[in-house]
């Protein structure tokens, strides 16, 4: 009767403890992130015990859909994101059980860049306002659809040739923080736009962030590097995306000129080079104890020859948080402290 009563006790734990549902790592987000993240887990295969991480990329949006659906085998367990959590998301994650573990990385860029083989933009955030937003002022202060077809009809000092940029989607983070730094940077110059935030701001936001839908801006998915490829066949176009990608292929792209400032580590790392973001991942907390090797790659993540100054993500295009911020980060990453908005 007694050894009854202990198998039964001891399948009823067993039952109740979580399933290990799978011995890997799931990955998911920005793709801008993705070349930091894949390195780290490719590393971090090589040198533990543990599986290579299998890394996505999603997009930040994306990634954040899947990573606040909720937990269990079917979910991942990290995603990476060019931009922060936003609130809606956060909100998300915690209606469905999800608490996520913020860790900021570094800093990137995000660049306007064409082929070397034409000739480099000198431009300000004003004008790009002005060449990729639906609607924009004209000379009488009316909001009207806009009406260029050319870099040259919004100044003179700007290319004679039609106004094409290779972008991300709406899903992608980079798109997000190019609509708040570029745009609305350059929106907000026009005084009595920059008035309206006051006074309705979410039709300011609308006018400031909404990219034109005509042709001029196409999107070309998330996949950065299938942008530098179209913008090698197309010497005319432009193309939006993040600065370790045109680091990587600086033999035959160059960055745009943005307000004086030309997009090169050392401009971005000083927060002089004005299209500049933070890049982050977010871990599922509930994940932690049901995934092996969670701890260990963030511990890998955080480590100084991994994102310090010397660090291997350095030569992958990372442009390094301060040394203060990253003893900080690290100690807010390996302490599993949730996320604060």
């Amino acid at each position: 009767m007694y050894l009854r009563l202990l198998t039964t006790a001891v399948a009823i734990v067993i039952t109740t403890l979580p399933a290990l549902a799978r011995d890997q790592i799931n990955i998911v987000g920005s793709s801008t992130v993705f070349p930091f993240s894949t390195t780290v887990a490719e590393r971090f295969g090589k040198s533990t015990e543990f599986k290579t991480p299998v890394v996505e990329s999603t997009g930040s949006g994306g990634g954040m859909k899947l990573f606040c659906s909720g937990v269990g085998e079917n979910t991942p367990d990290i995603t990476n994101a060019s931009r922060r959590i936003k609130s809606s998301e956060a909100e998300k994650c915690a209606a469905n059980g999800v608490t996520p573990i913020e860790a900021k990385i570094g800093f990137d860029g995000i660049v306007l860049a064409n082929s070397r083989t034409s000739g480099r933009m000198e431009i300000t955030r004003k004008q790009i306002f002005l060449a990729l937003a639906k609607n924009i002022p004209n000379a009488g202060g009316k909001i009207v659809p806009n009406p260029y077809s050319m870099w040259s009809e919004i100044d003179s000092s700007l290319p004679a040739v039609k106004i094409e940029v290779l972008g991300p989607p709406p899903t992608s983070g980079t798109r997000d923080a190019f609509a708040e730094l570029a745009l609305e940077g350059g929106c907000k110059k026009i005084d009595f736009i920059k008035a309206m935030k006051k006074v309705d701001k979410s039709a300011y936001k609308a006018l400031c962030h909404t990219i034109r839908e005509d042709g001029a801006y196409i999107e070309a998915g998330e996949n950065d590097n299938l942008i530098v490829q179209k913008l090698q066949a197309n010497p005319a176009a432009f193309g939006v995306f993040g600065f370790s990608f045109l680091d990587q292929n600086s033999d035959t792209m160059q960055g745009s000129i943005v307000g004086g400032i030309k997009p090169e580590f050392e401009e971005i790392a000083s927060g002089n080079y004005p299209i500049a973001r933070s890049l982050y991942f977010y871990v599922k907390k509930e994940h932690i104890d049901l995934v092996p090797g969670i701890t260990e790659f963030m511990k890998e993540f955080t480590e100084d020859d991994t994102w310090g100054e010397d660090g291997y993500l350095v030569d992958k295009g990372l442009i390094p948080l301060s040394e203060n911020s990253r003893k900080e980060w690290a100690k807010k990453i390996n302490g599993l402290m949730p996320l604060e908005m």
